[in-house]
């Protein structure tokens, strides 16, 4: 059955819906409530809290316009006791509320009037309301009434094993959604939260486990290199590896020469030195007669990884080339033929890798740069670009080592925290806008000094109803208030590529002194000479984001700066100040905030999840971890038709 066959959806409300990523009956019966509403009465006292109380009207209400909004006004009885209701932009409700009907008002009382901010005519007393995330056009009324029409229609295809479900108690997945959707009580909320969180990563543990379990199973390319080749190569390096850099390059190496496919994961704090770690990898790679792909999200890194790692093999008489989006069809059309012929050791692109018409001659490497930017399907694209390439995923988002570890149950993981030798740690102070005079004289000398700085906003444009600071603003006052005698410029990802590469191009040439941008410089993006980042409205950033944007200076042993503009007293940003540990800061977020933001954006493909959170549901994930671990030893989702799809579907993509 069709969702705008469900009673009450016609094309307005199916427009609406949408809006929510609602496109089916399953999805409009698992969209859960992010909250509820408990109407437990209050007694009727004199307080400045807000209270909840039940009467009955007593007089015909009256509307009124005071400080020019409507008032409805009317006599209410609460236990006997008449008082006096004002409720303001409620008008409308006025024909609707007759005498003598009992109602649910939300308030304050004070004198003998009781000032509510919310009137429930459908609600009683002990009631409990879910509340959902909504857009304009549908009310939390509509949408309850939408579910109520649909739950004899829904898909309950159980996908928890019936043994588990046993052992836990769980009720049965129909009674967990009428019971998500309209609670009697708290404990029927806990009822159906128990079951729908377990059921949600339960699912997602499977996917992980079996990609764990096929992974180790599959066959890699056995490939053979002198090693002592590599650790002369490692020698001749300009500065000396960190102990982390060390551990990892064994681990790497000794994948590679296994004959088992590799999967790691290296996690890496900013500035960890993750890519002279990849190109030691890439260096093995071509000792043992393979080729290498390097894929990173955006041009900008695509064509810095370029120029650094052609600098560092520059000697050992490998060709390294970038593939991007800007090439000409007849550029693109030359590499792709050198690269079917071998000419090219390593290719460094963008999603343009992932271009059909690439074939490699023996691809026995891939690389994915801040992996998570790229979704399964597109990295297991580039994976089928040669039979079974060793693979090896970078992510400079630092993440506990004990979620990671659960949520990364497809890969080996490796980590890198010591910085490099020699770098200096970043000072971060959190400064309001009252106070830019001294942020102002910070930067003046820092130029003094030849050095460049980085200005941060979150937006484009001015946003009056936000009250933000834009990057074009900030070109105006940081014009005015050096008297245009510092050479600043805006970059933004609403530009043309080749005006950002110009712009990019002179800022690394220390041309432009000031660089003002949105987040389109969070990643990557390496000028050793920039010793400043000025990050605004940095509330509304994530301790995550904001520890990215940092990593853009602190690049070299100079003193570098970070200043945090905020207007807002915020626990977040002290933890800034207070540390510059990746892996620190991430689990502090996680504490704050949960996992939304610690991950950024989805770090796999199927890591959605509607009603679990990785961090309030740890325990659960981790039981629903064993409990898979158990599920597919024994072999036993062979028998169940859901999970034998899931795993048939996974040996297809990946």
């Amino acid at each position: 059955m069709e969702l705008d066959q469900i009673k009450g959806i016609g094309p307005k409300t199916l427009k609406y819906l949408k809006k929510l990523n609602i496109n089916s009956i399953d999805d409009l019966l698992t969209y859960y409530p992010y909250r509820y509403n408990i109407y437990a009465l209050n007694e009727l006292t004199q307080t400045d809290e807000t209270i909840i109380v039940s009467g009955i009207i007593e007089s015909n209400p009256v509307a009124s316009y005071f400080n020019h909004k409507n008032r409805l006004s009317f006599k209410f009885n609460i236990n006997n006791r008449i008082v006096n209701v004002a409720i303001f932009g409620r008008a409308f409700l006025k024909n609707s509320l007759q005498i003598g009907k009992s109602v649910v008002l939300i308030g304050k009382y004070k004198g003998n009037t009781f000032t509510a901010s919310d009137i429930k005519t459908s609600i009683k007393a002990g009631d409990i309301e879910p509340v959902y995330h909504l857009t304009s056009g549908i009310t939390n009324n509509a949408i309850s009434k939408l579910i109520i029409n649909a739950l004899e229609y829904g898909n309950y295809v159980d996908k928890i094993p019936e043994q588990i479900v046993k052992d836990n108690n769980f009720i049965s997945l129909k009674e967990a959604i009428k019971k998500i959707h309209f609670p009697k009580n708290m404990e029927d909320i806990n009822l159906a939260k128990q079951r729908l969180k377990y059921e949600e990563l339960f699912e997602f543990s499977f996917k992980m486990n079996y990609l764990n379990k096929k992974n180790k199973q599959e066959n890699g390319v056995l490939k053979k290199f002198d090693n002592n080749k590599v650790t002369k190569f490692i020698d001749n390096l300009p500065f000396e590896l960190t102990k982390d850099q060390q551990k990892v390059v064994k681990e790497i190496t000794e994948d590679l020469a296994s004959d088992k496919k590799m999967n790691r994961l290296l996690l890496g704090d900013v500035g960890s030195g993750k890519t002279i770690v990849s190109t030691v990898a890439i260096y093995a790679n071509h000792l043992a007669g393979f080729q290498s792909a390097l894929m990173a999200p955006t041009e900008i890194l695509a064509l810095q990884h370029y120029f650094s790692i052609k600098k560092t093999l520059s000697r050992y008489k490998m060709t390294v080339d970038v593939i991007t989006g800007s090439l000409t069809a007849k550029e693109k059309t030359a590499i792709y033929e050198r690269v079917e012929n071998g000419e090219i050791d390593l290719l460094i692109g963008t999603h343009s890798i992932l271009n059909d018409k690439l074939t490699f001659n023996k691809l026995g490497l891939v690389i994915t740069d801040e992996q998570h930017r790229f979704g399964v399907n597109q990295r297991s694209c580039l994976q089928k670009k040669s039979m079974n390439p060793d693979i090896l995923y970078l992510s400079a988002t630092p993440i506990p080592r004990t979620y990671a570890m659960t949520i990364y149950g497809d890969l080996d993981i490796s980590m890198i925290k010591s910085k490099p030798h020699g770098r200096k740690e970043i000072i971060t102070k959190v400064k309001k806008e009252n106070e830019i005079k001294d942020v102002l004289i910070a930067i003046l000398e820092e130029i003094k000094k030849g050095h460049q700085i980085y200005i941060v906003s979150p937006l484009v444009d001015q946003n009056d109803e936000l009250d933000l600071s834009s990057v074009k603003l900030l070109k105006e006052k940081y014009d005015m208030a050096f008297k245009n005698k510092i050479r600043t410029e805006i970059i933004h990802g609403k530009m043309k590529q080749n005006e950002k590469d110009a712009i990019m191009n002179d800022f690394k040439n220390n041309v432009i002194k000031i660089l003002i941008s949105t987040t389109v410089i969070e990643v990557g993006i390496d000028v050793p000479n920039a010793t400043m980042i000025v990050i605004y409205n940095a509330e509304r950033f994530g301790l995550a984001s904001l520890h990215q944007l940092r990593g853009r200076v602190g690049r070299n042993d100079l003193q570098s700066y970070c200043y945090l503009i905020s207007n807002q007293d915020n626990e977040r940003l002290k933890v800034m100040e207070e540390s510059n540990d990746g892996f620190y800061i991430s689990e502090r977020d996680f504490e704050l905030r949960g996992h939304g933001d610690l991950f950024g954006t989805k770090q796999h493909g199927d890591m959605t999840f509607k009603i679990a959170n990785l961090k309030n549901d740890y325990q659960i994930l981790v039981q629903a971890k064993n409990d898979v671990e158990e599920y597919i030893k024994t072999s036993k989702y062979l028998e169940n038709d859901y999970y034998k799809t899931i795993a048939n579907n996974l040996d297809i993509v990946d």
